[in-house]
């Protein structure tokens, strides 16, 4: 374990998840301060026809250089060149491939904020790279660790999970199509309680709601409920063998970014990602084949 703080970058600062990172990091009276690294150097980005990236990224950047401190580049390469560990937090999944070739070789550990991509080949490319320069990389939704989540799923007196539902804001946003904008997360929780090996999906859309289905190999169901009008509150209903738990995923005291960004300090440090490649690119592909389901309502297979 290392005595000293990790050095780590930033890459697009044009999400709201590098303030709260840093502070995490930074701020030691924090109640969920999280020890291990700091950031030191942070490369904006950006992407010009988002504007939940173009309207952000000068605000962001002027804060943490300012109150954290932390020393702004205009050279994408000038953070692997000068950190122990990298966090590539560009909201736009778009750019996410193109920004991992430009850091990929320096062998670096990476975090890739969510969506991780919008496309499985992209996935499988990431992974390829990551593979070809013995680059650590890790990607996921900060709901996977959740508090509530990991509660329930140690609690097994209710017997194995025989199916969850999952329900969350599922706000749609053009450049991250369909599912790969907030329903990412809770996918991520289904996947979380169920597993990778999900073998096929249905999705049923109107402007309000999204309602997908999958089915895994041994024939449990998982359900994702998305919202558009109503409640924007995340929860998920575990369905045991012989009780029904419900878990008030919005109702943690903990930040999901403290039991995030815990795991990621734990993957920077020993270079083993807390959930692995193959699981992230088994949920790329199904936000994918939901989103090509979304306009039919067609079931389509993940094999």
């Amino acid at each position: 374990m290392p005595t000293q703080n990790l050095k780590i970058g930033m890459i697009g600062l044009d999400t709201s998840h590098v303030i709260a990172f840093t502070d995490l990091l930074h701020n030691e009276q924090h109640s969920y301060h999280v020890p291990g690294g700091e950031v030191v150097a942070a490369y904006p980005g950006g992407s010009p026809d988002f504007p939940a990236s173009s309207s952000r990224i000068e605000g962001f950047t002027t804060e943490l250089r300012d109150k954290y401190r932390v020393r702004i580049v205009d050279n994408i390469r000038d953070i692997p060149e000068t950190c122990d560990a990298i966090l590539l937090e560009s909201v736009d999944g778009r750019v996410h491939l193109s920004q991992f070739r430009k850091i990929v070789e320096f062998g670096k550990p990476v975090f890739v904020d969510k969506p991780f991509v919008l496309t499985s080949h992209d996935a499988k490319e990431m992974v390829r790279l990551a593979q070809a320069y013995g680059t650590p990389l890790m990607s996921c939704s900060a709901l996977r660790f959740s508090e509530a989540l990991i509660s329930a799923l140690s609690v097994n007196n209710g017997g194995r999970v025989t199916g969850c539902d999952t329900f969350g804001p599922m706000a749609i946003e053009p450049t991250q199509p369909g599912v790969f904008w907030y329903g990412i997360h809770c996918v991520e929780m289904l996947f979380a309680v169920l597993g990778p090996d999900c073998v096929s999906v249905r999705a049923i859309t109107n402007e309000d709601y999204d309602e997908i289905v999958g089915v895994w190999s041994d024939g449990r169901i998982g359900t994702i409920r998305g919202n558009r009008i109503g409640n924007s509150q995340f929860a998920a209903i575990l369905h045991r063998e012989k009780s029904i738990q419900y878990v008030d995923i919005s109702g943690c005291d903990k930040p999901f970014y403290a039991s995030l960004l815990e795991n990621i300090i734990q993957f920077f440090q020993t270079g083993v990602p807390t959930c692995d490649l193959e699981m992230t690119c088994r949920i790329v592909h199904f936000m994918e084949q939901a989103n090509k389901s979304r306009p039919s309502g067609e079931i389509l297979s993940l094999i």
